[in-house]
């Protein structure tokens, strides 16, 4: 079966671990700060400039996205030497799985066996599946499995099965006792999974913001120059990923070299030691952040103060310093874009727009129903606690997996060929995307049942017959679908067109030459506030350069909502970068 080092890490281990990641921090927090600057810049301009109508007609949902919390038996693979043994599993709010020896041992209070954030795992019902992904991590040196001595109790067949797998953290197997019991705590648990990564993207938060731009341009600087998963989790979580992902080609080759046994016995104990790994990262990456906080907020407050003060003086310095930089490289990336941007642009564009819409009708059609229902229940029974528990269904069907998950799995559509026609830009991303088309559809779906009950109860009192009752639901129900519509049509826009960004703009930098990209990552002549930088040579060439590709993106946006009428007349999204960013933070704000 294997066997597991006598300590998972040693204190030379752990002190080596923290040494590392306190080298990150050090390496990521001067341009966490930079990004702290570029955010409250960015913040404040949009404070500042005329207020433009509400794009946006439904009224937004003021409950957070949460997960829906789950409960049940679930047997669980669990010791040394691993064996089945039956639990009592509980799904918190905030995506913590958690499980008991009982029933009564949760009910009385009592500490959980186990406990784990859901950030970062992927779920499994195949078993088939789990025993290959198994022999991928850890591939028998004979190539005849048969040989080696099995991991018995996974190669007997499992009913139900629920696998939950990470890169770098201990594998989770469960299984449930019926087939409804398995697609509950399926659904149940994709949406954790979903909500966990996304906590930094639906934050509307400057500090989020700045975090999120800070790990790209870490990464960047570091030679990954393509879109990717990276920043999915909280910021502790990312950057310990960020560390687990460097480390993990050394961590995995000096423990396999130590643990005997068969191949997926071998490739479990691994995940175990490389949890304890994690484990140490991941409080070494809290704690440093913990740390960086005062400083952080002192430097938001003196950023604010500023900033302000100088508005005027670093927006026109930057407009001077982007025409001069939109001179110099217009040339070389107009030839970039013509040649290897524009001819797969229009099928990229319409792969991206295919699973949007659909996830968005099928948004539609399962709010068309919920409205309906309620309207029968409150013509059948405008007083009953029947019609109680339908307005409270009503309300939570943006949180109930089993109804959403249709429209989850729209999101899903194309995937893999979506990912062929981005293969060519470097985009590693998939996840990252098909996680934002479901946190909008769980957010429109909010906004949608916010507005009609809250239509509804203006309209409807007790002075109302039953045929009044039912011509003001009409009424309500007509103007929800109205603003369900245009909101849905600006969604399908903004979300489609960040998402082509982030396809082509990490694409387009690495393009430019090595010698350029040097000459605009120079820190000379960079605008300075309070000893951080607001203003980079390398940010201004950026806004340039996204500025020009937009130019492209909503032609062909234009275009292809034109040629089918989605939109009599779109916004206009040609303007500087800092308004396409604006554009950015809504839309995360929102999902």
């Amino acid at each position: 079966m294997g066997v597991r080092p006598s300590s998972p890490l040693d204190k030379r281990q752990q002190q080596q671990l923290r040494g590392q990641m306190d080298g990150l921090l050090r390496a990521f927090l001067p341009y966490y700060r930079r990004q702290l600057a570029v955010a409250v810049l960015r913040q404040i301009s949009r404070e500042l400039e005329p207020q433009e109508p509400a794009r946006c007609q439904l009224i937004g949902s003021s409950k957070l996205p949460r997960v829906r919390e789950h409960q049940g038996p679930l047997t669980l693979l669990h010791g040394h030497p691993p064996q089945w043994q039956p639990t009592f599993c509980v799904l918190r709010g905030d995506g913590r799985l958690e499980w008991f020896s009982q029933k009564e041992e949760y009910e009385s209070g009592g500490h959980p066996l186990g406990s784990t954030a859901l950030t970062g795992y992927m779920l499994l019902t195949s078993q088939r599946e789990y025993l290959c992904l198994l022999d991928d991590l850890c591939p028998s040196s004979s190539g005849d499995l048969a040989q080696e001595e099995p991991l018995r109790v996974l190669e007997e067949p499992v009913t139900y099965p629920l696998f939950l797998v990470h890169p770098f953290r201990a594998h989770l197997c469960f299984c449930a006792r019926t087939r409804g019991a398995q697609r509950a705590w399926r659904l149940s648990l994709q949406g954790a999974i979903r909500l966990r990564a996304t906590v930094l993207q639906r934050s509307r938060a400057p500090a989020a913001c700045a975090f999120l731009d800070a790990v790209q341009l870490y990464r960047r600087h570091r030679g990954f120059a393509g879109g990717d998963d990276s920043t999915l989790g909280s910021d502790a979580e990312v950057l310990s990923a960020e560390l687990m992902r460097e480390l993990l080609p050394v961590l995995r080759a000096q423990t396999l070299q130590g643990l005997r046994g068969a191949g997926r016995a071998r490739a479990r104990a691994c995940a175990e030691f490389l949890d304890a790994v994690h484990a140490a990262v991941l409080a070494r990456a809290s704690a440093g952040l913990r740390a960086f906080q005062p400083e952080k907020d002192a430097l938001l407050a003196k950023l604010e103060r500023s900033v302000r003060s100088e508005l005027e003086q670093i927006l026109q310095q930057r407009a001077e310093r982007a025409r001069k930089l939109e001179a110099e490289i217009r040339a070389p990336l107009e030839v970039c874009l013509c040649r290897m941007v524009d001819p797969q642009l229009s099928q990229l564009t319409l792969a991206l727009l295919s699973p949007v819409e659909a996830t968005l009708g099928s948004i539609e059609t399962l709010l068309i129903r919920g409205m309906d229902r309620l309207s029968h229940q409150l013509h059948k029974n405008p007083s009953g606690s029947r019609l109680r528990r339908e307005v409270y269904e009503f309300g939570e069907m943006p949180w109930d997996p089993e109804l959403m998950q249709v429209c989850y799995r729209e999101a899903e559509r194309n995937r893999s060929h979506l990912a062929q026609l981005s293969e060519p830009f470097g985009f590693l991303g998939m996840r990252s995307l098909v996680f934002g088309a479901q946190d909008l559809a769980q957010q429109l779906m909010a906004a949608a049942v916010t507005t009609f009950l809250q239509l509804a109860d203006q309209c409807l009192t007790s002075a109302l017959d039953c045929s009044q009752t039912v011509e003001q639901l009409e009424k309500v129900r007509g103007l929800v679908l109205k603003k369900f519509i245009s909101d849905s049509e600006t969604m399908r826009w903004r979300f489609t067109r960040d998402w082509l960004l982030g396809i082509l703009w990490p694409f387009v930098w690495s393009q430019l030459g090595a010698g350029t990209r040097q000459e605009y990552s120079e820190v000379d002549g960079d605008i300075l506030v309070v000893g951080c930088q607001v203003l980079t040579t390398e940010g201004v060439c950026k806004d340039v350069i996204q500025s020009l590709l937009l130019q492209r993106i909503d032609r062909e946006l234009k275009k292809i909502f034109s040629a089918s009428d989605r939109i009599s007349s779109p916004a206009d999204h040609s303007g500087a970068q800092w308004n396409q960013q604006e554009a950015n933070e809504g839309f995360q704000a929102q999902v």
